[in-house]
This record gives C-alpha cells, sequence and structure tokens, in this order.
C-alpha cells in the first residue's frame, strides 16, 4: 500500500496527485493508494482520498504502508522514518501557489543528502523513483531529541531565570524541534 501525506498546509497540491494518477494510469502503481489530501480539491476513481485522516486511522495506515509519499514537510518526513517506511518527498512550491517560500526544497535535500529519503525534484520521474523503492535501503533515523534538551538545559541554566523574550523565543523554537 502507498500513503500519500499531503499535509494540512491551507493550498492544494494537485501537481503531486496528478503525478500519481498518472503512474496509476500508465499501470506503474498497481497497489492500493491512500491518500489525505489535505485542502487540495481532487478526484480519483483509483485513490482512497481523504480530508484529514484520524491520529488512530493514519497511525494504522503508516504501519501498514509500504511506500510513504508526501510533501516536504519536517513532521511527515520524520514520521514516516520513525516508522522506517521508504520516503518519497516533493517540495510545495510557491511559484505554483502550493506554499509561501520554497523553504521544502532545503528539507527534502537535506534528507535526502543524507541517505533517508528519495527526493522527487521532476514529477516526471515519479515512476524511476517507485522503482527505485524496491531496493532503496534508507539511512536508520535516529533522533537528536536528548542532544537538544541538553542544549535547552544549558541555555535556560545561562540565563539566570531573568525574563528575557530573545530567550523565550529560542526556547520556543528549540521545544518545537523537540516535538518534531
Amino acid at each position: 500500500m502507498i500513503l500519500v501525506t499531503l499535509g494540512t498546509q491551507d493550498k492544494s497540491f494537485k501537481r503531486l496527485l496528478d503525478a500519481i494518477q498518472n503512474e496509476i494510469d500508465n499501470g506503474n502503481i498497481k497497489d492500493r493508494v491512500v491518500v489525505q489530501k489535505g485542502y487540495t480539491n481532487f478526484a480519483s476513481d483509483n485513490m482512497e482520498l481523504f480530508d484529514l485522516i484520524p491520529m488512530e486511522k493514519f497511525d494504522e495506515l503508516i504501519d501498514s504502508c509500504d511506500i510513504l509519499i508526501t510533501h516536504g514537510g519536517v513532521g511527515s518526513i520524520i514520521t514516516g522514518l520513525k516508522h522506517n517506511k521508504k520516503v518519497i518527498a516533493a517540495a510545495r512550491l510557491a511559484k505554483y501557489g502550493e506554499h509561501t517560500n520554497d523553504h521544502q526544497l532545503q528539507i527534502i535535500d537535506n534528507f535526502s543528502k543524507e541517505g533517508y529519503i528519495l527526493a522527487l525534484d521532476d514529477f516526471s520521474k515519479l515512476g524511476e523513483l517507485l522503482e527505485k523503492c524496491k531496493t532503496f535501503q534508507p539511512k536508520e533515523y535516529n533522533s537528536n531529541t536528548s542532544k537538544m534538551i541538553k542544549i535547552v538545559s544549558k541555555y535556560i541554566d545561562k540565563t539566570e531565570y531573568r525574563f528575557n523574550y530573545k530567550a523565550l523565543f529560542i526556547l520556543i523554537a528549540l521545544l518545537i524541534l523537540i516535538i518534531l
């Protein structure tokens, strides 16, 4: 089964679903395809489409999928890696109105260069990446949560508990990274 997650961004990512539908139509995808499409308007007789999937159901789907195809959100990519899934990631791009900027390109590039995921840069090459998934062995994901906790703790100790907006902002940003 292939699980497709487009995240919760309030913009469409129809380009990715069009590429997947094209691979189904060409006979390159024969697996069951389940899609969490968020705000993307898309209809298909070949995919099971959901706006949002409740967390319990999402956990079941991620556990049972063979491949996760996702947008370039850090949370979605890490979720796939934590579940030892083969991940294909595609960036939402500003020029198509899919996001406000192109930061997902850097996220995907970094994960791909480290050997964690396969990057879908050219949507016409999705079939090739699906074929590559058959032999792709992603690098094992190791969380850096304990390292981040040490950094936050050390920083808090240095601030001597005085109220500091800059320190508060940095602490919140680091805590968000830990949660991801």
